[in-house]
């Protein structure tokens, strides 16, 4: 995706404080390039949130003729699988995010024990014994300083061998870490000897095997990998800040190339959760059927559900980059999916809730072909031919045998419009044992054919259909928001209590003809209800289809309140 397709007004560049410090360092001479790095951790799936991240870095280079490195944060084995990293590559080439060239952490593992032992030469670092419990409670508050390890003052040769014992894999996991020598009483508790290295013995690296036995925490290796891939600009979301004397502390000491980290807000949206741990929770505890689940905020779930890359990429452009956390509407996306469809989805006639209707006086054996319109807002996709016969299926909802108030759909004695055939007239409804309305019978005006009656007589509704002779029966997934809390993510566990019990629904209903061959991935506009895409699981005996986004509904809001 280019700069242009994202500003499609053309007129104005894009600018915010991350773009305005950018050109000041171009201009000032702190850098003559820019090179900017996406470093997500093969643990799990990009997610919207990551979007807006991915995109910040990929336009920052892009606009200024510079290029993005995409590394890959391998240093925790027992998190990190190869499967993520293929996932992660498709999903950003679909957004349109190129780079020039892909690494992983785990290039630089051996220059990164070099510039530890560096530090230990130093008397920058040292091998602590502690317990990851008495580590912990050393460092002490926010208020009270950090107390001095037992070990802080080894001397350089112990903790060079220490070091070495520890990689060479002599001691078990959590038993010794390799932590920096800054100041136990810092102010920002992120510089109280952070730990450098720790023991993970099991299992092999996805890359390095059982070469390693201690792998570098993120403090430790993403402001060295920066540097040694000359990273300019090293721009990541607002919980790093405090992070920020640490990224520089190390770089200073090591007298090495120093980027300059810039923080943003990141990406929250309301009725979704994006902690990596959350949604694994989903998945492995099977409220959801995998990563790719329609209900998921994953790009694969989204994919899968129907969203185009253009249109996350409008939602991304529209929240645009703050300094500050807010939280973006999941509405505003779902708007930004529905102005995108809507100019490229192939319209089509689907009854999802369907009601029999039966047109007493049509030839029994006649059927017709209706000239329908592909999409009115492409006049070159075109028209399409519908079939037309004496049974037809109809939504549930365009019946009342009692109409309310401002109803103007179909009930007894009442004309509507069938959408590119002909005026029906309600005459009477045929009920089962329990009182409900299984079957309407009606009668058509020949004259109206087309939708226009020759004695210019309007009706006020115009409802959808299928001819039941004609028409495939199908899956419909009726997907809505996962959680039914606005900020399911308060608390620790509350999340999995604020499920939405309605956020799938499945039903049978009819398609027509057109709709029976539709390729896995295609979208459609079925008229009156909504975009939906044919699911993966889709299969020529047995079509599937996902709910992407509802249209508007007017008379669904109206009749909800009660008007």
């Amino acid at each position: 995706m280019s700069p242009e397709e994202l500003n499609p007004q053309g007129n104005t560049k894009p600018s915010d404080f991350i773009r305005e410090a950018v050109a000041e360092d171009l201009n000032n001479g702190r850098f003559n390039y820019v090179r900017t790095r996406l470093p997500p951790e093969p643990n799990g799936y990009l997610h919207i949130g990551h979007v807006k991240a991915f995109m910040i870095d990929y336009l920052v280079a892009k606009e200024n003729g510079g290029e993005l490195v995409l590394r890959f944060d391998d240093t925790n084995p027992a998190k990190e699988e190869t499967e993520f990293v293929d996932a992660i590559m498709d999903d950003a080439r679909w957004l349109g995010i190129e780079w020039v060239k892909v690494t992983y952490a785990s290039d630089y593992f051996d220059e990164l024990y070099d510039w530890a032992k560096k530090l230990v030469l130093m008397g920058k670092a040292y091998v602590d014994d502690q317990t990851p419990e008495e580590v912990s409670k050393s460092r002490g508050t926010l208020t009270e300083p950090g107390v001095n390890s037992p070990y802080r003052d080894r001397d350089v040769e112990e903790n060079l061998e220490l070091l070495e014992r520890m990689k060479n894999g002599e001691f078990p996991d959590g038993s010794r870490i390799l932590r920096a020598k800054i100041d136990m009483a810092h102010p920002n508790i992120n510089m109280r000897d952070p730990a450098m290295y720790r023991i993970i013995h099991e299992p092999p690296h996805h890359r390095t095997g059982d070469k390693w036995k201690i792998y570098p925490m993120y403090d430790w290796s993403h402001g060295q990998n920066d540097s040694m891939e000359g990273i300019t600009h090293s721009l990541c979301s607002l919980e790093y800040e405090n992070h920020r004397p640490l990224y520089e502390w190390f770089l200073d000491q090591l007298n090495v190339f120093k980027p300059r980290q810039i923080e943003f807000a990141r990406l929250n949206m309301n009725y979704t959760v994006m902690s990596k741990r959350k949604l694994r929770r989903l998945v492995e505890e099977k409220v959801v059927s995998g990563w790719d689940d329609p209900r998921m905020p994953t790009l694969r779930a989204m994919r899968r559900r129907g969203y185009t890359s253009t249109a996350i990429l409008d939602f991304i452009r529209r929240v645009g980059v703050a300094k500050n956390y807010s939280t973006s509407d999941v509405a505003l996306l779902e708007e930004c999916v529905r102005d995108d469809l809507n100019k490229h989805s192939l319209r089509r006639m689907a009854v999802i809730r369907p009601l029999r209707v039966v047109i007493d006086n049509y030839p029994d054996d006649l059927v017709e072909e209706m000239d329908a319109v592909n999409n009115p807002e492409d006049p070159n996709a075109g028209t399409r031919k519908v079939p037309f016969s004496k049974i037809i299926y109809i939504e549930q909802d365009d019946f009342r045998e009692t109409p309310p108030p401002k109803y103007y759909r179909l009930f007894p004695g009442n004309e509507v419009r069938l959408r590119y055939a002909y005026f029906i007239k309600c005459t009477h409804v045929v009920k089962n044992e329990a009182g409900e309305v299984t079957e309407i019978h009606a009668t058509y005006d020949p004259t109206t054919k087309g939708g226009d009656a020759p004695d210019g007589r309007k009706v006020k509704s115009t409802i959808h259909w299928v001819s039941a002779n004609h028409s495939k029966v199908v899956e419909v997934r009726m997907y809505d928001r996962l959680f039914n809390k606005e900020n399911p993510e308060e608390g620790d566990e509350g999340f999995l209590n604020c499920l939405n019990p309605d956020s799938l629904e499945v039903l049978a209903g009819y398609v027509e003809p057109a709709l029976a061959s539709a390729e896995v991935g295609s979208r459609f506009q079925f008229e009156r209800l909504g975009y939906f895409c044919v699911d993966k699981e889709s299969a020529p005996e047995k079509p599937v289809f996902n709910l992407t986004v509802n249209l508007k509904d007017t008379w669904a809001k109206m009749e909800k309140k009660g008007k």
